[in-house]
C-alpha cells in the first residue's frame, strides 16, 4: 500500500507539472502573438519594440529567482558567482531578441516550428567545429525536422495571416529564428562549463545570473541613449495601459513557467521535461491556429507533423540510450 502511495503521488506530481508548463507556456505564447500583432487604440498603433518584452522578462525572472534564493538557499554557498555569467548573459540577451523581432515578418505557428529545429545547429556545429559523428537515426530526425521546416517554409502562408505581421518577409523571419538557435547554442553551453566548475551552482543561481547580466545589457540597449527604443515602449505602454498589461502576464507566464521546468527536472529528469516542452509546442501550434486565427494549410500541417515526429523519433532515442546506460549501471 505504501508503494501504492508513493506512485499515486509521483504521478499526481508529474501531472501538476505537465499542466504547470503547458498552461503557463501556452498563455504565454498567446500573450506574445497578440503584443506582436495586435493593434492598440482608436489610431489602430503596434506596440514595435518587441525587444523590451525580452527587457521586463529578464526584469521580472531576476526578482524572482531573488526571492526563490532567499527563501530556499538556507546560507549555502559554493555556487557560480554572478560575474561569471557575463559571457552567456550576452548571447542569451541577443538570442531571444531576435527570436522574438522575428514575429514581426513570420507568424507564431512559423517561429514556433523553426525554434523546434534546435537539433539542426547543434548537429552542425558538432560535426563542423568538434568532428563528432552521429548515428543514423540521428540523421533521420534531423532531415525529418529540417524538411518539416522547409515545408512550411515554403507553403503558400493565408492572407489573413500575413496581414496580422507588421514587415511580413520569411526568409529575414526565418533567418533570424535560426540565429536565436545559434546563439542558444552558445548559451547552454557556457551554461554547462559554468555548472561543471561550480558543481554546487543551484537552478536559481543560474536563473539569477543569467538574468542579471540579461537586464544590464537590455538597460544598455533600450535606454543607453537619449534616442533609445526603451523610452518609445515605456511611452506607448503608458498610453495603452492594455498593452502594459499583456507584457506583466507575458513575464510573470514565463517565470511561473521557470518553477515548472526545475520542479520536473528535479523530480523526473531532463529527458521528461524534454518531452513536456515537445509536446507544449506542438499544442501551441494547435492553440495560434484555432484561437488566434492563423489557418494552416493541408501542406503547412503536413509539415508541422513531420517536425514532431523528428522530434518524437528524438526523444525516443534518447530514452533508449538512457534505459542501456541504466542497464549497465545495474550490478551483476
Amino acid at each position: 500500500m505504501e508503494a501504492h502511495g508513493a506512485g499515486l503521488r509521483r504521478v499526481l506530481v508529474l501531472a501538476f507539472c505537465v499542466a504547470g508548463i503547458w498552461s503557463a507556456y501556452i498563455f504565454q505564447g498567446v500573450l506574445q502573438e497578440t503584443v506582436s500583432t495586435k493593434r492598440f487604440g482608436p489610431n489602430n498603433e503596434r506596440f514595435e519594440h518587441l525587444a523590451f518584452l525580452n527587457l521586463a522578462q529578464n526584469v521580472v525572472c531576476l526578482v524572482w529567482s531573488f526571492i526563490m534564493i532567499k527563501i530556499w538557499s538556507n546560507g549555502k554557498s559554493g555556487g557560480a558567482p554572478w560575474w561569471s555569467y557575463w559571457s552567456a548573459g550576452i548571447t542569451n540577451t541577443i538570442g531571444p531578441a531576435m527570436g522574438i523581432e522575428a514575429l514581426k515578418y513570420i507568424s507564431y505557428p512559423a517561429q514556433v516550428l523553426a525554434k523546434s529545429s534546435k537539433m539542426i545547429p547543434v548537429m552542425f556545429m558538432g560535426t563542423l567545429v568538434y568532428g563528432i559523428r552521429y548515428t543514423i537515426p540521428e540523421y533521420v530526425c534531423s532531415l525529418l525536422v529540417a524538411g518539416g521546416v522547409s515545408l512550411f517554409a515554403l507553403s503558400k502562408t493565408s492572407s489573413k495571416t500575413i496581414s496580422k505581421l507588421a514587415h511580413p518577409n520569411a526568409p529575414l523571419g526565418y533567418g533570424l529564428c535560426f540565429l536565436n538557435l545559434t546563439f542558444d547554442g552558445f548559451t547552454n553551453a557556457t551554461q554547462d562549463s559554468i555548472s561543471a566548475r561550480y558543481p554546487k551552482t543551484s537552478a536559481w543561481d543560474i536563473m539569477f545570473g543569467m538574468n542579471l547580466w540579461g537586464t544590464i545589457y537590455n538597460m544598455m540597449f533600450m535606454f543607453g541613449w537619449p534616442t533609445a527604443s526603451g523610452y518609445e515602449a515605456v511611452q506607448f505602454c503608458k498610453e495603452h495601459p492594455e498593452a502594459a498589461w499583456d507584457i506583466l502576464l507575458y513575464c510573470l507566464c514565463g517565470a511561473v513557467g521557470q518553477n515548472f521546468i526545475f520542479l520536473t527536472i528535479s523530480r523526473f529528469g531532463s529527458l521528461t521535461n524534454t518531452t513536456i516542452t515537445t509536446t507544449r509546442k506542438f499544442v501551441s501550434i494547435v492553440v495560434s491556429s484555432v484561437l488566434s486565427g492563423n489557418p494552416l494549410s493541408e501542406k503547412q500541417w503536413t509539415s508541422v507533423g513531420m517536425v514532431f515526429s523528428g522530434l518524437s523519433y528524438q526523444i525516443y532515442l534518447k530514452w533508449r540510450k538512457l534505459q542501456r546506460m541504466t542497464k549497465k549501471r545495474k550490478p551483476m
